[in-house]
């Protein structure tokens, strides 16, 4: 069986097509086909609280091609949801009518509560040790969720303000930083041998630019090195020069500094990366949804 999510996010939209199959009382979800358009909705946003005509045109241009192909794929069912950009921008109301009316997809405005929420639904710590503590960090254009789990269960969980398009135009004030870093503190206190879990396109990058291999972790060391590594090219030469993409080249620093901001403050020595986010939480969330209305048909 197949579904699909949207992620409405500050820097990209994706649509995540995911097969779910169930074999022996297992349940597996592996990705079909992730498709993204960089739309930089937060640039908007963020700067003047307004998105413009422009890219509100190419954002339901996006959708409606979006409700094309999941026609084409058949899915059993689907949701788009919509975080940070659309949360802040004044006319965001409007635009999620136009593409409720032109490309006939509802879009929820998700706080950032219910984000981490979704995040934390992937569960990646499941195949790890079910008696450490794990911080799930997810980082974005215009916010960063953080989840931190022990032995098991959810501790805590917040998003903050402080993204990496925040972060590229000095829209972050200092005292938000302190919040930031006292939090992380304040709830990793007394938890020792912390692993941090990534997510967000950034910190897939990150670690791939690591050279590591399979399921290895990405230590704190390590992330420093390549962050310093990165930094130390121009935006132009990380594209010619490093291959990064252009709306990845230049807000990939600001995510390793958030990054390497949270794992110090929690005294983090190393990150896993299972390359999951926002997308797969709500493909799992349509599973558990279908399964609960077989289960009321019975």
């Amino acid at each position: 069986m197949k579904f699909a999510s949207i992620d409405i996010g500050s820097n990209a939209v994706r649509l995540l097509f995911c097969n779910v199959i169930e074999d022996k009382g297992a349940t597996v979800f592996k990705k079909a086909e992730l498709i993204r358009i960089p739309l930089r909705l937060g640039e908007d946003a963020f700067l003047h609280k307004k998105i413009t005509k422009e890219k509100a045109d190419r954002l339901v241009t996006t959708m409606k091609a979006f409700r094309h192909l999941i026609s084409v794929h058949d899915v059993i069912s689907y949701r788009a949801c919509a975080t940070a950009a659309l949360r802040t921008a004044t006319n965001s109301a409007d635009i999620i009518k136009r593409i409720q009316k032109e490309a006939g997809l509802p879009v929820n405005i998700i706080d950032g509560k219910t984000e981490a929420s979704i995040i934390y639904a992937n569960h990646a710590e499941e195949n790890l040790e079910h008696d450490a503590s794990y911080m799930y960090i997810d980082i974005g254009g215009g916010s960063t969720e953080v989840t931190l789990m022990s032995n098991g269960k959810c501790v805590a969980s917040k998003s903050f303000n402080i993204g990496t398009i925040l972060l590229l135009y000095n829209k972050v004030e200092k005292k938000y930083w302190l919040e930031f870093r006292e939090w992380i503190k304040s709830v990793s206190e007394g938890k020792t041998a912390i692993t941090a879990i990534g997510s967000g396109g950034n910190i897939n990058k990150l670690y791939k630019m690591s050279d590591r291999k399979g399921s290895k972790p990405l230590s704190y060391k390590k992330l420093k090195l390549i962050t310093a590594k990165i930094e130390s090219y121009s935006t132009p030469d990380r594209i010619k020069i490093l291959g990064l993409n252009p709306d990845r080249a230049d807000v990939i620093v600001p995510a390793a500094k958030i990054l390497l901001a949270i794992m110090k403050s929690a005294r983090i020595q190393k990150i896993i990366v299972p390359e999951i986010g926002l997308s797969d939480g709500i493909v799992r969330g349509l599973y558990a949804e279908y399964k609960q209305k077989g289960k009321s048909r019975k």
